[in-house]
């Protein structure tokens, strides 16, 4: 081979050559933007050997700024998001002016790749930073975070909310850099509101701002509590007596007064009327005065009276079968007991009550009346009287009636007898009250006694 032909295949290999592969001996390619000496592919003032992209004593991984060992803050992430950037723009300029630069690109194009990754990363993780204004009961303050909505900001913060705290906007709601959110806690309040108690709740800090919440007319009101007083979480009790309009009848006049009274008797002393002795209102006094309510006042004055009254005695009867049917005797007579009775006498703006019985003595106990029945069935007839004509003499008598009585009352029945004759005949009560049969029975017997005399007028009719 001669010398001029090694020279010549020399160096037409050596400028087929990629760059890269050229020999070390070769005189310098001097690129446009490239210092003199630079390997290609390596960033200016990196030394063979060293990780492309990597200063010099950087390890794998680390963010330039950072100390090895330390986690990376905000701003070692935003420096090496700002050198990564610019390594990756200096990189895409070469890939531009050199197309075909060879192995040196090749390593350097995913190390770009991975440089842009974090740039985007770290632009998003600034992003998702949002400044929020959060007002927790009236105390504002504004704060950084990534939540997404309402409902996670909350989590975050700690501050947990019920069914009676009031969260605007919604929990659900997204968030965006520069939002409100707004948290005002539920406070239990004991209300009693002119006599009628219950529970209710309210977002208000004061007394006087839930009054306005719960729509309470609190002008000219009683409060048990201050209305600048505080409401904590716990709540508090508060009475409120709204103002009421009540008219007062008393002694004859009219009194229409504006009153917070809790009570009727409060009311009435509003008034100027002074309550006595018995006197009342017609209304309980301890009962809750209403808007537009009338009361009366009554003046009472009211004495004792004792009265002595009987107490009906008994009747007791038994059955006696040793005497005749329709006879009564008594075996013992029944006596009226006493009792006395206390009542008390009212007289209410003049008028007179009813007496009212407030107490009850008995003085004596009746005694019971007892009675013996006979169950003996009566004869059939009378020996000497049963030929006799005894529905003519009733017909004189009494017009033939059982129950006929005379105008002085003396005498009774079919055959007019009195009270002494008929018992003297064994017959009991009056024989007015007595069957026709046994009317009949007695007259026979007294006709066997006394024969017609009984009978002066009527007697005679017997014989016809």
């Amino acid at each position: 081979m001669s010398t001029s032909q090694g020279s010549h295949r020399a160096g037409r290999r050596a400028a087929d050559l990629p760059v890269h592969e050229q020999p070390t001996q070769a005189a310098p390619l001097v690129l446009p933007g490239r210092p003199i000496g630079q390997t290609p592919g390596r960033p200016i003032g990196q030394t063979p050997g060293q990780t492309p992209g990597r200063p010099v004593g950087q390890t794998p991984g680390q963010v330039p700024g950072q100390v090895p060992g330390q986690a990376p803050g905000p701003a070692s992430v935003q420096a090496a998001g700002r050198g990564t950037r610019a390594e990756a723009r200096r990189a895409a300029r070469r890939r531009r002016t050199f197309p075909g630069a060879g192995e040196g690109l090749r390593r350097i194009v995913p190390q770009a790749l991975v440089v842009a990754f974090l740039a985007g990363g770290t632009s998003a993780f600034v992003a998702n930073d949002k400044a929020i204004r959060l007002s927790v009961d009236g105390v504002p303050r504004t704060l950084h975070t990534f939540a997404d909505d309402v409902e996670e900001l909350l989590a975050d913060e700690g501050l947990a909310v019920g069914s009676h705290d009031i969260v605007a906007p919604a929990p659900g709601e997204d968030l965006a850099s520069g939002d409100e959110v707004v948290v005002r806690y539920g406070r239990p309040v004991a209300l009693t509101l002119d006599g009628q108690r219950r529970q209710v709740w309210t977002t208000a800090r004061t007394v006087g701002g839930a009054l306005r919440q719960l729509g309470v007319r609190a002008e000219g009101a009683y409060l048990s509590v201050s209305r600048s007083a505080p409401i904590s979480r716990q709540g508090l009790a508060l009475d409120v007596r709204t103002e009421r309009t009540v008219t007062l009848l008393a002694d004859g006049r009219a009194r229409t007064l504006r009153t917070n009274a809790a009570t009727v008797r409060e009311a009435v002393e509003e008034a100027g009327i002074t309550l006595s002795g018995q006197d009342t209102t017609s209304v309980p006094p301890n009962s809750f005065p209403r808007d537009g309510q009338t009361i009366t006042v009554m003046r009472i004055s009211g004495t004792k009276e004792v009265r002595e009254e009987p107490i009906p005695y008994t009747v007791e009867r038994s059955r006696d079968p040793e005497l005749f049917a329709g006879t009564e005797v008594v075996e013992r007579q029944g006596v009226r007991g006493v009792r006395r009775v206390t009542y008390a006498l009212r007289t209410v703006n003049g008028v007179r009550q009813k007496p009212k019985k407030i107490a009850e003595e008995i003085v004596r106990e009746p005694v019971t009346r007892k009675v013996k029945v006979g169950t003996r069935p009566l004869p059939s007839s009378v020996d000497g009287a049963d030929g006799l004509d005894w529905g003519a003499l009733a017909a004189c008598e009494s017009g033939g009636r059982p129950n006929a009585v005379d105008p002085s009352g003396t005498y009774g029945g079919l055959y007019q007898f009195d009270p002494g004759t008929w018992r003297s005949l064994g017959g009991s009560g009056t024989a007015q009250n007595a069957s026709a049969s046994e009317q009949t029975f007695r007259a026979k017997k007294l006709y066997v006694q006394r024969g017609a005399s009984p009978w002066p007028h009527c007697g005679r009719r017997l014989y016809r």
